[in-house]
């Protein structure tokens, strides 16, 4: 198996040789390593690597500056390397081979490097270009990347992957939203609007300013006595609605006018 020529561009020496460390143990060849965002620029048209672990937040030129710099089309299969989670979600929806939230352990990394090669291996780099030209141009998700299918969480030092497919809902919790999932809650530091945004409306209504649900968690509406509504969930979580919002999800559930469950039956 050739190796792959595979460059690293951090401003941090740890994580340099973090990186340095794990590639040991592969069939690689280390074309360089830079230190910012101006020397990845010159390191990738000087020396053409295969692969390249990039960092976002670097000074001189960030990790998006410096594929803008260079050209999506110009670009070798890349892996983000990012401390922060919103950038992580961007990156791995949009552009990236795969990204690494840092700090990340053994077997993420195998597994992000694992999909590299295969990325490099199949020439699908024309399809990353692709990926990356849209993030650049449109700054967001482009419409054919289609919805949300995972979040990035980070908890007591250890940052992992919580797939759409099993929240059953997001509330509010001050600036950011909690993730709810079973019995546990993960603390995702996004807008509640920014995750409305990207999520699938036929699988998430928001049914409050301060929380979105998954429709298929629905167990049942409940009327308050006061005229108030509150969801109730299959694992037995309870969520207000707003009034506005009422109409909508009774047409969701199939109620063709105002016949909530009731907290006395």
């Amino acid at each position: 198996m050739k190796p792959l020529r595979v460059l690293i561009v951090d401003d941090e020496a740890l994580a340099r040789q973090r990186l340095l460390d794990l590639l040991g143990r592969e069939a690689v060849e280390i074309a360089g390593v830079a230190e910012n965002g101006n020397a990845a620029v010159d390191a990738i048209r000087e020396l053409a690597p295969d692969l390249v672990f990039l960092d976002i937040q670097m000074p001189g030129r960030t990790g998006l500056e410096v594929v803008r710099e260079i050209g999506a089309a110009n670009m070798p299969a890349t892996i983000f390397c990012t401390a922060y989670d919103q950038y992580a979600l961007k990156a791995f929806d949009v552009a990236a081979v795969d990204y690494l939230v840092k700090p990340f352990d053994d077997e993420r990394f195998e597994l992000a490097f694992g999909r590299a090669r295969h990325a490099v291996e199949l020439e699908e780099i024309g399809a990353l270009s692709t990926r990356l030209k849209a993030l650049l141009d449109g700054g967001g998700t482009p419409a054919t990347t289609g919805w949300l299918e995972r979040v990035a969480v980070e908890s007591r030092g250890q940052v992992r992957v919580v797939p759409v497919e099993e929240i059953d809902a997001i509330t509010a919790s001050g600036p950011y939203v909690e993730l709810h999932v079973g019995e546990k809650a993960w603390l995702v530091r996004e807008r509640m609007q920014t995750l409305e945004d990207r999520l699938d409306p036929a699988r998430f209504a928001r049914v409050h300013r301060s929380a979105i649900v998954r429709l298929d968690r629905i167990d049942a509406l409940l009327r308050e006595a006061g005229g108030d509504y509150t969801l109730r969930l299959k694992n037995g979580r309870q969520i207000p609605v707003s009034r506005s919002r009422v109409e909508a999800l009774e047409r969701w559930m199939g109620l063709s006018g105002p016949r909530p469950s009731s907290r006395n039956t």
